[in-house]
């Protein structure tokens, strides 16, 4: 069977940073076509070592990708068919800023192949939109949807955010109102999270935000207004109708390999996690005078069988279908049970998990708290696995 592979490229600049963002982003720098040509001399590199692959999913994020010029954007997607075997059937995936789209971008963008619009939709409210320094207002987004519509896209997923400043749960409701009434195929809901190294997180004290149990209360909401609306949860933060689950994101969740390219990019690839440093000086350099003094790695390890574990375990409960103990034990050979023995009947008991035929998976408590629930059940001692592995453990 011949093995397919995801396509990440992350587009670095951005008109302005949004006060909570942590992906790596510039707003001093619109080298677009040097750095376009820098990518595609980085496809260049690695086309040869998946010449066997083919690529079923990419995905273009940022940043803002929509910021690039039409034909600034129309070079990369061509860099990326040339070198790459891109599937007829590929989902092919662009995140967009309705502030930075047009009519004829979007035109562009379907004639030679995107099949996926990803937009930054947030909010319904021109205040929570403010508070969360977006370029962009609710017209713009009206405007982006129904421009990407007349443009002949029929897959469209939007980003929508809870807990954020000003936000209530009546106005939550709106957004997502507002949202379900335009139809999109999918729609993603993210709690904020307050990043280091942000503005958020300098002015964490001043931020009107609500409280816990009010967010707690705008989530399970949410997850049942977007059932009545005919979108089926199947990961911790999305939904979508029938058929449009993002398979791109679904390799990410089912351990399955990608290649990133371009500053901040994370792959996996042949058993082994890296990623490129954040420095888009030093990318465009390193590619056009590449020599061993440009190290543009940033971190890169083989992933052990502990590791391989944890990341499966991690990513198989934020699916709603959950993790099914049998395919743990046929791929790990580890009784999933007794592995996790100490945690389990705690969190059944407690109501953050349920456990239906061969499957473990959070209940809307415990992925409302996923988060905690993870890192507690990953933070074991690494001798008990070790322990396990060999059997001994009793």
């Amino acid at each position: 069977m011949e093995k397919t592979i995801g396509l990440y490229i992350h587009v670095p600049f951005c008109r302005s940073k949004c006060a909570y963002c942590d992906f790596y982003s510039v707003t001093d720098n619109d080298d677009y076509q040097r750095y376009v040509d820098s990518l595609i001399l980085h496809m260049e590199d690695y086309a040869p070592g998946v010449r066997d692959c083919t690529v079923d999913t990419v995905y273009i994020g940022g940043g803002t990708p929509s910021i690039l010029p039409k034909k600034v954007m129309l070079d990369l997607i061509n860099g990326i068919y040339k070198n790459f075997r891109v599937l007829k059937e590929a989902e092919f995936t662009i995140e967009v800023n309705p502030a930075t789209a047009t009519q004829s971008m979007f035109n562009a963008y379907h004639a030679i192949g995107i099949n996926r619009l990803s937009i930054g939709m947030q909010s319904s409210c021109d205040n929570e939109l403010r508070a969360l320094t977006r370029i962009h207002d609710f017209e713009d987004f009206e405007e982006c949807y129904k421009s990407a519509r007349r443009a002949k896209f029929d897959n469209i997923n939007l980003d929508i955010m809870y807990g954020i400043p000003e936000q209530t749960e009546a106005s939550l409701r709106m957004t997502l109102e507002a949202a379900c009434a335009l139809s999109p195929e999918h729609i993603s809901l993210y709690g904020l999270k307050i990043e280091e190294n942000t503005p958020f997180a300098y002015g964490r004290d001043s931020l009107s935000l609500p409280d816990e149990d009010t967010e707690y209360n705008m989530y399970a909401n949410s997850v049942e207004y977007l059932a009545s609306q005919g979108y089926h949860q199947y990961e911790i933060s999305n939904f979508s109708r029938e058929g449009y689950q993002c398979r791109h994101n679904l390799k990410y969740w089912f351990c399955r390999e990608y290649l990133g390219l371009g500053p901040g990019a994370h792959s996996y690839l042949n058993g082994c996690r890296f990623s490129f440093k954040r420095d888009l000086g030093l990318y465009m350099d390193a590619m056009e005078r590449y020599n061993s003094e440009y190290e543009l790695t940033d971190e890169k390890y083989d992933i052990s069988p502990k590791d391989r574990i944890g990341e499966y375990v991690m990513l198989q409960l934020r699916l709603t279908r959950g993790l099914d103990v049998n395919k743990f034990y046929e791929l790990f050979g580890i009784d999933f049970e007794r592995m996790y023995a100490r945690y389990l009947p705690v969190y059944v008991e407690n109501g953050f998990m349920e456990k239906s035929e061969n499957f473990y998976r959070f209940t809307l408590k415990g992925m409302y708290v996923s988060n905690y629930i993870l890192s507690a059940m990953l933070d074991f001692d690494s001798e008990i696995l070790d322990n396990i592995a060999r059997g001994t453990d009793k």
